[in-house]
C-alpha cells in the first residue's frame, strides 16, 4: 500500500511538471514568433511598415527609442529623408474667398450639403463626428469667421505651464476652442511660445526682431478671411492685414492645392487643423489617437479638407496637446497623459466667440 502511494505521489508530480514545461514551451514558441514576426516586419520587404514605424517615433518628443531600438542613426535619417513634403509658399489669393455661408437650395455634394445643413437651431457650428482610420474625429463648421478669434495664455515667459484650452475658452466666452501654436516643452508644457504670437492686430510674442525672425504665419484678417503666410515676418504679417495670428505649419491647402505629400514624413498622431471654404464656413478639424498608436497622418488630413471643400488649410500642434473644447467643457479623447489632467496646457489656440 505504502509503495503504491509513493508511485502514486511520483506519478501526479511527473504530469504537473510536465504541464509545466509544456506551458513554458508554449510561451516561449510564442515568444520566438513574436520576435521573429518583429524582424521580419523592421527588416522585411515592406518599406510602408519601416516608414510608418520609424517616422511616427521620431516624430515624438520622449518615444524616439522605439525607432532606435531596431535601427541605427544613419538608417533612420535614411528613412526619414525619404519621406518629406514640399512646402506651398504661393500667396493666398484672399479675393477667391467670397463669404456666404447660408444653406443653400441645391448642393455640389453631399459633403457640401453636410457643412452648409445645420445642426437644429444653432446657427454658430455644426460638429461633424468623421472616422479616419481606426480614429475618432470632428470637424466643425463654424458660420461665421467674423467671430473666430485667437485665444491665448493669460501670461508669456513667466515661468509657469501656460493654459488649459477648456480654461482659456472660458475666460474668452468662446464656444469652440482648439489648441494652436508650439511651445517650448519642457515635459508638462511651459508658457513661452514657439514663434509669433498676434493678438488684435499687435505682435505679443516675441517682444522683438520682428523684422528679422521668419515663420509661417496662421490668421484671420478683419473680414474674417484664413490668412497663410509663408516664411514672414510680424510686421509682413501685420502689412497683409493679419489681426489674429500664430506660427505654425505646413500649410496643407493653398487657394486649393494640396500639399505634396512623398511617403508619410510624420507617421500617424492626434491632429489638429484649421481651414476655410470659398463660402467662407471656416473648419476646425481635430482627430483623436491613443500615445502614437493610431491618429492620422498629414495626408489624412489633408484627404479630409479636400473632401469638404477646404480652400486653404493648415496643421496645427498636435500630439498630446490636441484639445478640442466645446463650451469651456473638453470635448475630444487625447492621449492618456494629456486626457488625465483634463487637456495639456497650452499657449494659443482659435475659439469662436459667443
Amino acid at each position: 500500500m505504502i509503495v503504491h502511494l509513493k508511485w502514486s505521489n511520483r506519478m501526479k508530480k511527473h504530469k504537473k511538471n510536465k504541464k509545466t514545461i509544456n506551458k513554458t514551451t508554449i510561451l516561449f514558441i510564442i515568444l520566438d514568433l513574436l520576435a521573429i514576426g518583429g524582424f521580419v516586419m523592421m527588416y522585411g520587404p515592406w518599406n510602408k511598415v519601416r516608414n510608418f514605424y520609424v517616422n511616427t517615433a521620431m516624430k515624438t518628443k520622449d518615444h524616439q527609442y522605439l525607432a532606435k531600438v531596431f535601427y541605427n542613426d544613419k538608417t533612420i535619417q535614411k528613412i526619414m529623408n525619404s519621406n518629406y513634403f514640399i512646402e506651398i509658399k504661393e500667396k493666398v489669393k484672399l479675393d477667391d474667398v467670397v463669404i456666404d455661408t447660408s444653406p443653400k437650395s441645391s448642393y455640389d455634394n453631399k459633403y457640401d450639403e453636410e457643412i452648409l445643413t445645420r445642426d437644429g437651431n444653432n446657427n454658430d457650428y455644426k460638429i461633424i463626428n468623421i472616422k479616419v482610420g481606426i480614429s475618432k474625429g470632428y470637424l466643425i463648421a463654424i458660420y461665421d469667421p467674423t467671430k473666430v478669434s485667437l485665444i491665448r495664455a493669460k501670461n508669456f515667459n513667466i515661468g509657469r505651464y501656460g493654459e488649459q484650452v477648456t480654461a482659456m475658452c472660458n475666460r474668452y466666452n468662446a464656444s469652440v476652442c482648439i489648441n494652436g501654436g508650439g511651445f517650448e516643452d519642457f515635459g508638462t508644457g511651459s508658457d513661452i511660445p514657439l514663434g509669433y504670437v498676434i493678438d488684435d492686430g499687435e505682435i505679443v510674442w516675441p517682444a522683438n526682431n520682428w523684422d528679422t525672425n521668419r515663420g509661417n504665419l496662421i490668421g484671420f484678417n478683419s473680414e474674417g478671411k484664413l490668412l497663410l503666410l509663408a516664411e514672414a515676418t510680424g510686421t509682413e504679417a501685420l502689412e497683409a492685414g493679419m489681426m489674429d495670428g500664430l506660427e505654425f505649419g505646413p500649410f496643407l491647402i493653398v487657394n486649393g492645392k494640396p500639399i505634396e505629400i512623398v511617403g508619410d514624413p510624420w507617421g500617424k498622431s492626434p491632429r489638429v487643423a484649421i481651414g476655410q471654404r470659398k463660402d467662407g464656413v471656416v473648419l476646425f478639424l481635430v482627430i483623436d489617437g491613443e500615445n502614437y498608436i493610431d491618429g492620422a497622418s498629414l495626408q489624412d488630413v489633408v484627404d479630409v479638407f479636400t473632401k469638404y471643400g477646404a480652400y486653404n488649410a493648415a496643421n496645427l500642434d498636435g500630439g498630446h496637446s490636441t484639445s478640442l473644447a466645446i463650451n469651456g467643457v473638453l470635448y475630444n479623447n487625447p492621449p492618456a497623459i494629456a486626457k488625465r489632467q483634463g487637456g495639456r496646457y497650452v499657449v494659443t489656440g482659435f475659439g469662436l466667440l459667443k
